[in-house]
Parts: structure tokens; C-alpha cells; sequence
């Protein structure tokens, strides 16, 4: 039998490392908040939205012809971005142009970026 490296091969518990740490979690409330928010931007064609978006306000035509996309398929994502307050929209006559919901999510995106090119 071979021994992993990376798992503990005692049970000694850090009673003070378990104690600070466990002040410093979250509510199960605000975990579901995160866990739907990353769902939400868990997606490779939100993840084109919300880039595109980050470059311009735009409506679901032009989301659609830029993603290769049906507008029914855009606006349904959009559906579930705008769910998780992470984009908005205004109305001009017939055209609905969506953009960032606020500089967080264009900061997210940024540093998920970052993160995954270093």
C-alpha cells in the first residue's frame, strides 16, 4: 500500500488554527450567495458575455452575431447573469442594451484573468 504525500497521516487536530479560522467563516446564507454568484460566471459562454460587456454596452443582436449565438440562447444567459446581479440593462425605444452591473464584476473577471495566466 503506498502512502500519499499530500493527506495527513495523523489525527492530531490544531485546535487554535480550527478556532481562528472558524470566526472567520461565513454564514451558510452568504456561502450560497458565493456559490450561486461563481455558478453564474462558471460558464464559458457567460464568461464571453460578460468580457464582451466589460469592452462595451450591448444589446442581444449584437451579443448574438459576435458569440455566434441565437438571441434566444444570449438572452437567456443574460437571464441568469442579470439573476446574479452581474449585468444590467437599459431600455432605448425597442433596444435593450446590457452592460457590467458595477466595477466588481469587471475587477472578477480581471483578476480571474490574472490568475489563470500567471
Amino acid at each position: 500500500m503506498s502512502v500519499r504525500s499530500d493527506v495527513c497521516d495523523c489525527d492530531v487536530i490544531h485546535e487554535e488554527t480550527v478556532t481562528a479560522v472558524k470566526t472567520k467563516m461565513l454564514s451558510d446564507d452568504t456561502f450560497n450567495i458565493l456559490t450561486e454568484f461563481l455558478k453564474a460566471v462558471g460558464d464559458g459562454t457567460r464568461i464571453r458575455i460578460l468580457w464582451a460587456l466589460d469592452v462595451s454596452e450591448m444589446c442581444v443582436c449584437d451579443l448574438a452575431v459576435l458569440l455566434g449565438m441565437t438571441k434566444s440562447a444570449i438572452s437567456h444567459q443574460l437571464r441568469t447573469l442579470k439573476q446574479a446581479n452581474l449585468v444590467k440593462f437599459r431600455k432605448d425605444g425597442k433596444i435593450a442594451y446590457y452592460s457590467l452591473a458595477d466595477d466588481h464584476v469587471k475587477i472578477v473577471l480581471e483578476q480571474s484573468l490574472s490568475h489563470v495566466t500567471e
